[in-house]
């Protein structure tokens, strides 16, 4: 495609395109109701396979579906002479003459206005996307040629963070946060706009946090403001003692959560539309299933990580890997029968009997039975976060477990969301729709270590820069690291960020 755009669009903008366009990606693209979801599970097949996967796509031109994978739709283009079609997935518009995805931005303009209607009716709010510059801005930076180039060997976003007295704690969530992809956008872009009258503001702490990482200055920072501002709106993290990294990352989101929506009703407090919601949350679903009559009660719970069981606890551990054979799931290795990060989330996924002395109220046989319970992943975050219960508190025991968990750089949720589920219980599930769906695909940017004991231990962190480039950050002193270096670190916290950004 030429650098002025494709010229085959023209052909296509004649009569009602605008209407006709927006009538495709309401019933056949976004499908905003459950009329429309219908509609488009019902008719949305290849016209010459019959399948629904493949990378479906449908002419601009006439009504007609057709696989990308398996060449269907490039048939009917030739034989139709139907330069257009539209991905019925992402949305993204393909010219068979100039053999690429194209951009034109009236097209892009009706999609995104159709994609804010689909996610209004139901009812998920307004969804985060990465800042676009406006007609000022474009004009500033026109009159500021001036640019810092960033470079695969560029450190810009890699800063120390000076220990203020045991807060080791702090410094390497920190460190996760200010590299977490939509997270940077947000604050770098100035979306931030503060309500509050005092100066206690922790949502315009992390936006200065923000902009002194990304400044370019190469001396430790001081975080002493948003330390005291931590004590202050999380009182139980006050003090000198050593604090849990886990407990202040939850302490942290809740508190730029609660504040970045202070003074506002939300239509729906179910679907909260602040950065924080939109980044980090997530959908539980548990199933408890009666063992009587086989009924199903389900609920959803948002959620900011999940916390994973380790082998050596006082929990009993199930499944283990499938064996010391040398076999790999999710690109992890089995050799030595390790523990995986897998194996703790076939465990989290897996149904649980309640038992005689746990029985629930069944609402088909309407008196208490006993039941199954299992939890998988009804919505996905676009950032995963991942926490090992490696410290055991309990009335006779307070230890740490030790256990190595490996864990890979790419990781697939697929086995672990309701749906897929769903699709194995109708028998309808599918190794292709695991393979070809990057929805559920995750890529590794972040871990949180912690060295020593329980009662004294350390902190660290490693951060993706770059692919394949990790730095180690130990509170002021940040070096490069290796892949290896980073996958076989003990593991504490795991940061995951979905393949969409």
């Amino acid at each position: 495609m030429s650098p002025a755009g494709c010229s085959h669009v023209n052909a296509y903008k004649v009569d009602n395109w605008r209407q006709n366009l927006r009538v495709i990606y309401q019933c056949f693209v976004w499908s905003g109701s459950a009329e429309t979801r219908r509609r488009k599970a019902k008719s949305c097949i290849c016209h010459m396979c019959g399948a629904h996967l493949n990378r479906l796509h449908s002419c601009l031109s006439c009504v007609f579906f057709g696989c990308f994978t398996k060449k269907h739709i490039h048939e009917h283009a030739k034989n139709k002479r139907h330069n257009l079609a539209i991905d019925l997935l992402y949305g993204g518009i393909y010219c068979f003459v100039c053999q690429d995805y194209i951009y034109d931005k009236e097209m892009e303009q009706i999609a995104k206005e159709e994609q804010r209607k689909a996610w209004k009716l139901q009812g998920v709010g307004e969804k985060y996307s990465t800042w676009e510059p406006t007609k000022r801005e474009l004009e500033l930076l026109r009159h500021n040629p001036k640019r810092r180039k960033i470079t695969t060997n560029c450190t810009i976003g890699l800063r120390g963070l000076i220990n203020l007295g045991n807060t080791c704690f702090m410094n390497c969530i920190v460190q996760a946060l200010t590299h977490t992809p939509l997270l940077r956008d947000f604050f770098l872009s100035d979306r931030h706009k503060c309500e509050m009258q005092s100066n206690s503001c922790l949502v315009c702490e992390m936006s200065q946090l923000f902009q002194e990482f990304y400044s370019g200055h190469r001396w430790p920072h001081i975080p002493f403001r948003l330390l005291h501002l931590v004590w202050t709106h999380a009182r139980h993290l006050a003090g000198y003692e050593q604090q849990d990294a886990h407990e202040f990352l939850i302490a942290a989101l809740d508190v730029l959560h609660r504040h970045y929506d202070n003074g506002k009703k939300a239509n729906n407090p179910n679907h909260c539309s602040c950065i924080i919601d939109q980044i980090f949350t997530g959908g539980l679903q548990s199933d408890v299933t009666c063992q009587v009559c086989h009924g199903v009660s389900t609920t959803i719970d948002p959620f900011w990580d999940i916390s994973l069981d380790l082998p050596g606890s006082s929990t009993p551990f199930w499944p283990l890997s499938p064996g010391g054979d040398g076999s790999t799931v999710n690109g992890e290795s089995h050799l030595s029968g390790a523990t995986t990060l897998t194996d703790c989330l076939r465990r989290f996924t897996r149904p649980e009997h309640l038992g005689s002395s746990a029985k629930i109220k069944c609402g088909g046989c309407h008196s208490y039975q006993e039941s199954t319970k299992q939890l998988t992943m009804k919505k996905l975050p676009i950032v995963a976060c991942f926490h090992l219960k490696r410290f055991e508190h309990s009335a006779k025991l307070r230890r740490k477990i030790t256990t190595y968990v490996s864990f890979p750089l790419e990781l697939d949720m697929t086995p672990f969301i309701a749906s897929s589920k769903e699709s194995r219980m109708n028998g309808q599930y599918q190794q292709t729709v695991e393979v070809l769906n990057n929805d559920n695909k995750y890529s590794l940017f972040a871990v949180v270590n912690h060295q020593g004991t329980l009662e004294s231990g350390h902190y660290t962190s490693f951060i993706r820069q770059h692919k394949d480039q990790w730095f180690k950050c130990d509170d002021a002193i940040i070096t490069k690291a290796s892949i290896k270096d980073v996958l076989d670190s003990e593991g504490y916290y795991y940061y995951y960020k979905s393949h969409l950004i």
